[in-house]
């Protein structure tokens, strides 16, 4: 390595914080899952550095820098992006990951928290649900099942339906078909849930973990869990993501039209509209495990 010759002390978060990011798409080295993983190479420009009269070692490092590796002052600092999809490729995330679910799971997470919920707690099946909503005083369960509503739940996986109740001080129990499974199936740390609306604060979330390895998961193989991770990607590499041109794929596609058109059970159209902007909160979601389910909270431009 390049900087084997500089103590880590006199490189610290500081020396590296405030730079833009540059990010290079290379081919992953095997392709499991139907040629969607790719990784993605992260560069941070180092900050200038410049000798300060308390540290001595400060000229030594600038001069090396210049010497072996002028690049650095350009400069680059790798960082992996993987984009992986589903419950398998949760499963074999590393480093800091973000499941993205974008219709509709976490985008009702968004809307629960920022309607004042106390928390969400998220869990893989309705059973579980139900035991958890009934060991906490309070709560309201959110559960589709197989993208429908589930009998005897009134609420479905509906940011429409969850935007409408109010939520202030409770706790949402959340059960769906690919978020919850996704999440739950990531044995890595920190974990953040993500959807479009959250997407920006999600990324600055990300780099405040300082992560030698980002994990991009869309919770399923749908269009608007990709486009919600390349927006995520191109925020962290210091780009303006063009929105439309990401969604394409999804307005194209027969699955949007269905849920537009309101034909389909526990899915009004409003919810596209609600999914689909990017950045109506500030805040990120980190997740962590808890006894019996998975705790969802809000951070705001903070890391868990």
């Amino acid at each position: 390595m390049l900087l084997a010759r500089v103590d880590e002390q006199h490189l610290t978060w500081s020396d590296v914080a405030g730079v833009r990011a540059v990010v290079e798409v290379e081919p992953a080295a095997r392709d499991d899952q139907c040629h969607r993983d790719r990784v993605a190479v992260l560069r941070y420009g180092l900050a200038r550095f410049e000798s300060q009269a308390d540290d001595s070692h400060r000229p030594a490092v600038g001069d090396l820098l210049e010497t072996e590796c002028p690049w650095l002052l350009g400069g680059h600092v790798a960082v992996n992006i993987i984009h992986s999809t589903g419950v398998e490729g949760a499963r074999r995330a590393t480093g800091t990951v973000v499941v993205i679910d974008v219709l509709r799971s976490f985008t009702v997470s968004a809307y629960a928290l920022a309607g004042g919920a106390r928390e969400c707690r998220l869990v893989k099946t309705v059973a579980e649900a139900r035991a958890v909503a009934a060991s906490t005083p309070g709560a309201v369960i959110c559960a589709e099942e197989d993208a429908l509503p589930v009998e005897g739940i009134p609420i479905s996986n509906s940011p429409t339906a969850i935007r409408d109740t109010d939520l202030r001080g409770r706790v949402l129990v959340q059960r769906s078909t690919a978020g919850t499974q996704a999440v739950a199936a990531v044995d890595s740390s920190p974990i953040f849930a993500a959807s479009l609306v959250v997407a920006s604060a999600t990324a600055q979330a990300c780099l405040l973990t300082k992560p030698q390895t980002l994990t991009l998961v869309a919770s399923a193989d749908h269009p608007e869990d990709h486009a919600c991770a390349r927006f995520i990607e191109q925020v962290i590499a210091g780009e303006r993501p063009d929105l439309d041109e990401l969604l394409r794929p999804l307005r194209e596609a027969e699955r949007y039209q269905r849920a537009r058109s309101g034909a389909w059970p526990g899915f009004p159209p409003t919810d596209l509209d609600l999914s689909l902007e990017a950045d109506r909160f500030d805040f990120a979601m980190p997740v962590r495990r808890a006894d019996g389910y998975l705790l969802l909270t809000k951070a705001s431009n903070a890391a868990s």
